[in-house]
């Protein structure tokens, strides 16, 4: 029996054969009908596949329309892209081997993402494929963190840091201060950036995160940057127990639902974990202690969340607001006029909340 390997899509219902003769169209007509492809031609061929099938699976919605509708527009259309283009299988031999003329040795990336290969054969969404490897290229070189100077490398299924300006944010506003024999709780640390900031300052430091991926990620890391004795890193839903001096968090902006496990970096159902960090967050005070939020204004932007709400919500939750530090957008996506959510994204300022009990 073939073995369903992704960690990401269900098994196919229907699988049907594609090959080197196989065309775009044709392809598109039948994954549109509910077929999944498992190629058996030329892996390249198969890339070229997958990249005419997004090329056509992709086309940008007209502009003009309300910046939440165009987010709508725009979720699903990426929704929709995603299902279809992951029914482009490819066949995998025991120990990860690709048994396609001209398939690349990814044994190791997909060891690192999926764990032990399959016993027997198996077969996997090309695209899951492809991913495993950018991200384990990613892991082995890193990723630079200017304010930090140095790289941190992320695993498989962990955010990357490559929005900058949270880290920016954090590190002006740490910069003279001596954390030493300070307690700093870092919420969602993910790659364990704000967490390594801190332990920087002097601080000894206890992040948190709910992804086991994350965790290990972030202990990796510390350990790397020499930092494994003042960052203890730990799964938990949220925060940690006690109360801390500092507390840290640069949580998901924009609420909407997430369709992959990376997208909840970035996507916050309900604005859920924003919330509860919110109503948690004097309560892990210690006193004169402070909350430090790193948030990006998108989601007022799209209409997604009202003017003046995220400072009610600051409000309700016994906080004050003492001090706010703002930084432009810098990522590539604010710069691409050709994205239906230029505008919004374009005027994208993200916010360093300096919070205290009221």
């Amino acid at each position: 029996m073939v073995q369903w390997l992704s960690a990401t899509s269900s098994a196919p219902r229907r699988v049907g054969p594609a090959d080197d003769r196989t065309t775009a169209d044709d392809a598109l007509r039948r994954i549109r009908a509910g077929e999944s492809l498992l190629y058996g031609g030329d892996f390249q061929n198969a890339r070229q596949l997958l990249a005419a099938l997004g090329r056509r699976l992709t086309p940008r919605p007209p502009k003009g329309a309300p910046p939440a509708e165009a987010f709508r527009r725009e979720r699903h259309r990426r929704r929709e892209a995603h299902l279809l283009l992951n029914r482009l299988l490819v066949p995998v031999a025991a120990g990860w081997r690709i048994p396609l003329p001209r398939a690349p040795d990814v044994a190791e990336a997909l060891a690192a993402a999926l764990g032990p290969g399959p016993e027997g054969d198996g077969m996997l969404p090309l695209r899951e494929l492809l991913g495993a490897v950018g991200a384990h290229q990613w892991r082995k070189g890193g990723v630079p963190v200017p304010a930090l100077g140095a790289r941190v490398h992320p695993h498989h299924g962990v955010f990357a840091p490559v929005r900058g300006e949270y880290a920016e944010l954090i590190g002006a506003a740490l910069a003279g201060r001596d954390l030493a024999g300070k307690l700093v709780f870092d919420v969602g640390t993910g790659t364990g950036v704000l967490a390594f900031l801190a332990a920087r300052r002097g601080a000894r430091v206890i992040a948190t995160d709910s992804e086991p991926r994350a965790v290990a990620c972030a202990r990796e890391n510390a350990g790397r940057l020499g930092l494994a004795g003042q960052v203890e890193v730990r799964e938990a839903d949220l925060f940690p127990e006690g109360q801390a001096d500092l507390v840290l968090c640069n949580p998901p902006w924009i609420p909407a639902d997430a369709h992959t496990p990376l997208e909840r970096a970035v996507y916050d159902p309900g604005g859920r974990f924003l919330s509860r960090f919110v109503e948690g967050l004097a309560g892990h005070l210690a006193p004169g202690g402070e909350g430090w939020l790193v948030l990006s204004d998108l989601a007022e932007r799209l209409g997604l969340r009202e003017p003046g709400a995220l400072e009610a919500s600051f409000a309700a939750a016994g906080l004050r607001r003492v001090e706010a530090r703002t930084a432009p957008a810098v990522h590539p996506r604010s710069k691409e006029q050709e994205d239906p959510l230029h505008e919004a994204r374009a005027g994208e300022v993200t916010t360093l909340h300096v919070l205290r009990t009221a």
